[in-house]
């Protein structure tokens, strides 16, 4: 008697991709807010130019989990049917956006660049990530998406 959990369509040798790709966004944003925090106690310019070198590659790590992710989210029905992945799909939308509108805020010059602006966007960011983090987890621990009928997740 073989259980059928819902499985991840963007997949390599059964393995699925998006969880694959997910921490890179995850810690190039964490990244961001470390360093926005950094600019804002020290004025060190450095911190700020880190920051958006992190928000860069962030944003284009986040381009290709999110693909996967996509592909995930619509390529099986049963997905979709459950509630933490569309906690998950929107609140990571959410996110990209913010992080989008973040990097144009950090664009401009210096001080204006970080203080207070990109520094709120920054953390708002990694709490939305945490909440789409443990809802992404749940889909995985507790609804077992992309898990094979015997694995362990």
């Amino acid at each position: 008697m073989s259980e059928m959990y819902p499985r991840s369509t963007a997949s390599i040798a059964g393995h699925p991709i998006h969880p694959m790709l997910v921490p890179i966004p995850i810690v190039c944003f964490v990244g961001t807010l470390l360093t926005d925090v950094a600019y804002w106690s020290t004025a060190n310019m450095q911190w700020a130019n880190f920051s958006v070198w992190l928000l860069t590659v962030g944003l284009v790590a986040s381009v290709f989990a999110g693909l996967a992710g996509a592909i995930d989210f619509f390529g099986d029905r049963s997905i979709r049917r459950l509630r933490p992945a569309w906690i998950h799909a929107v609140g990571n939308a959410l996110a990209l956006s913010l992080a989008i509108v973040n990097a144009f805020v950090h664009s401009r010059d210096a001080y204006t660049s970080v203080v207070p602006t990109g520094l709120i966007l920054s953390a708002a960011v990694v709490l939305i990530l945490i909440v789409t983090g443990w809802n992404g987890a749940a889909l995985i621990h507790r609804h077992r998406v992309g898990v094979q009928p015997g694995e362990r997740a």
